[in-house]
């Protein structure tokens, strides 16, 4: 997006035209990068004839020509060592290839910006498909989750410490929750991310005049884009939105992940992410089993957030158009992209792999004696004592448990005030996780069932 080279774009021995299921990074290297910029220069070409800018036969030889396997690479690369630029001997061969008296044509009224920043959000716009075909996949995954053990119940923690119980099923649709928001927040920034731009140096058509807007309309239309409404090159909004939004889809993938990795400790040991047969954990202790996927997510995911600064700095644009700011903005996104895709992929491969163990589950419930259950004892009590009274006798209750001197059911049992009110089959009913767990299988189903519509009818 900038008119200077102000960092070295990746090599790479791909194609010009990366496979689908090429990484990510492939999308962002020189040859991909350029043959994109030469299917702006022909479109155009195209376009430009066809508001009688150009001749069409030399929009013709224009297109015919801007394939990179057709140009000498050698030479642009050559041409690139000597001026410093990377357009200007791309454009050179394109002409050359085009032929005499066609190649005059390439790049009629355009600057380097309109060519590499409208090629590079066709790029972006592939990227941003592939993102969301891995968002879809994590919620596939979760929805699978959130049914199959919307009845598993399992301690709820709160600042660290037990709270009231919940399912495992329950604790999966709050993620499936998030991310399907996610999905619509990608979706939603589509038709702000992918516009064109081809309005000249500062955006203002003077070199095509009149003609212009619609140059701009047909380049837009023939790859798939949109014109920019004011199309100033100052102006990079969507692209920091972009970051943004791929920055708080890598938060929730962190926050899932790190949740993976603190069940999967000794501790608790309900949860584990796949590991393959043969996997060491340590060179010291061969007893490990480390989140190691986990460990990768968050790590990946802190650094799409910390490009979010960056990019929002190249957003303070100098004057038309800032280059430093373009090369900052460029660095954004790509590197966003690219760990945005690692993070996304490693996070369904510990969903899909994902290892619950439910009677560890259900030991981790009874560590507490009941007391897990105290809110189910004390709304009881709130019905004939009120709910203030009946949190004090309860809590009463639940530090005695606590001291150790007694056990949760026996202090509630010794309590005048409860016995009046409860018999001890009630206590005991109250004090069963299983019959505390509130909405959580039907939050579970229904989310699993409202996300899957989600990503089969877009």
């Amino acid at each position: 997006m900038s008119d200077t080279v102000a960092a070295p774009i990746p090599h790479c021995a791909a194609p010009a035209e990366p496979a689908d299921d090429a990484p990510m990074r492939l999308l962002f290297c020189e040859r991909a990068k350029r043959q994109r910029w030469l299917d702006v220069e022909a479109a155009l070409a195209r376009a430009e004839a066809e508001a009688g800018v150009v001749p069409w036969d030399a929009a013709e030889k224009i297109a015919a020509a801007a394939h990179l396997d057709l140009l000498d690479y050698g030479r642009i690369l050559e041409g690139e060592a000597a001026t410093g630029h990377v357009m200007v001997p791309l454009i050179a061969e394109l002409a050359r290839a085009a032929g005499p008296g066609h190649g005059g044509w390439v790049h009629w009224g355009a600057t380097t910006q309109n060519i590499q920043q409208t090629g590079d959000t066709v790029g972006i716009r592939e990227a941003h498909g592939r993102l969301r075909e891995r968002i879809t996949a994590v919620i596939a995954s979760l929805a699978d989750l959130a049914a199959r053990y919307a009845d598993t119940p399992m301690a709820g923690r709160t600042h660290w410490q037990h709270a009231v119980p919940i399912t495992f099923g329950y604790k999966a649709a709050v993620w499936a929750d998030v991310m399907a928001r996610h999905l619509e927040r990608m979706d939603q920034l589509g038709p702000r991310l992918f516009v064109s731009m081809t309005a000249g140096a500062a955006g203002t058509f003077a070199s095509l005049g009149e003609r212009g807007p619609a140059v701009q309309a047909s380049v837009a239309r023939q790859l798939g884009l949109a014109p920019m409404t004011v199309s100033s090159r100052s102006l990079v909004d969507h692209f920091a939105e972009f970051v943004s939004v791929l920055a708080m889809v890598c938060a929730s993938a962190a926050s899932v992940s790190e949740e993976v990795a603190r069940l999967m400790s000794t501790e608790f040991g309900e949860l584990s992410e796949p590991v393959p047969a043969g996997d060491v954990g340590s060179s010291t202790m061969p007893q490990k089993r480390n989140p190691k996927l986990c460990g990768q997510i968050v790590t990946g995911a802190a650094q799409v957030r910390a490009l979010v600064p960056l990019a929002l700095e190249a957003m303070i644009q100098s004057h038309e158009v800032d280059g430093a700011r373009s090369a900052m903005m460029d660095r954004a996104v790509e590197q966003a992209t690219i760990l945005a895709d690692d993070v996304l992929n490693t996070l369904d491969r510990v969903l899909s792999g994902l290892e619950v163990f439910p009677e560890r589950m259900e030991a981790n419930l009874g560590l507490t004696g009941g007391l897990i259950t105290a809110e189910a004892v004390m709304m009881r009590l709130a019905r004939s004592i009120g709910r203030q009274e009946a949190h004090t006798v309860v809590h009463h209750a639940a530090l005695q448990a606590s001291s150790g001197g007694t056990t949760f059911t026996e202090a509630l049992i010794e309590d005048p005030q409860v016995t009046a009110r409860l018999t001890d089959s009630e206590i005991t009913d109250l004090l069963d996780p299983a019959h505390h767990l509130g909405l959580c299988s039907r939050i579970a189903a229904e989310t699993s069932e409202r996300v899957r519509a989600l990503i089969n009818h877009p």
